[in-house]
């Protein structure tokens, strides 16, 4: 029996990936790190006006050790790794602490290019979660204020009322406590960086920790 395409799958199809000039990538050039280089690419990806650069797929893994992941937003990338933030009592702060260990995925379709981070994680000083936290916007504190993140909500209603209540504390208290708000930073084990092609000769470049735990090796991935 033959079966026709469905709408959605003519839909989906008619998709088109890269309708753009994509930048090119010469892998023997990059540095001995990944860290500049996604400092590099991370400029870029802003220049080039790729929407929201700084959201990333955050992947854990779950109690009975299946995967999970969200969109989240980064905070900082530096010599000690990813940082980004939830509350210990989130489904994800509770995953990490059971297992820290996490990826991450960047996807910059405004240059093709796409970076995935792997490695191990640890929750900074509460004090650093706090400054953190207090140099973004009122609605950041806001919404940390309003606690409860991935606990089942009864009614809307609920949620209004307790998000209004924390904005008022938070314009009232720019420096208030969120006891459960944590910073928490991945140290990388490996990355990878994907740039894209029109004829699909991608271009993979992943770094991985040599045995000392200290270097880097790099090498090329077939797309």
């Amino acid at each position: 029996m033959t079966t026709t395409p469905s709408a959605f799958q003519e839909l989906l199809r008619a998709q088109r990936v890269w309708d753009i000039d994509l930048p090119a990538f010469d892998p023997a050039a990059a540095p001995a790190e990944p860290l500049p280089l996604f400092h590099a690419w991370f400029a870029a990806a802003v220049a080039a006006g790729q929407p929201e650069p700084h959201t990333m797929g955050l992947a854990t893994v779950t109690e009975d050790g299946g995967p999970d992941v969200r969109t989240v937003m980064l905070h900082d990338a530096d010599d000690r790794g990813w940082h980004f933030a939830s509350h210990t009592s989130s489904r994800k702060g509770r995953q990490l602490a059971a297992r820290p260990e996490a990826a991450l995925h960047f996807y910059w379709a405004a240059q093709g290019r796409q970076i995935r981070v792997r490695g191990r994680v640890t929750a900074a000083p509460h004090a650093e979660a706090l400054a953190d936290l207090h140099a973004r916007s009122t609605g950041a504190l806001a919404a940390a204020l309003v606690g409860g993140q991935s606990d089942v909500l009864g009614t809307y209603e609920e949620l209004a009322r307790a998000s209004e209540a924390a904005w008022e504390r938070a314009r009232a208290e720019p420096d208030a406590d969120a006891p459960t708000w944590t910073l928490y930073v991945l140290d990388p084990l490996e990355a990878e960086f994907f740039q894209g092609d029109g004829r699909r000769r991608h271009v993979r470049l992943r770094y991985r920790r040599d045995e000392s735990g200290e270097g880097w090796v790099r090498e090329l991935l077939w797309p």
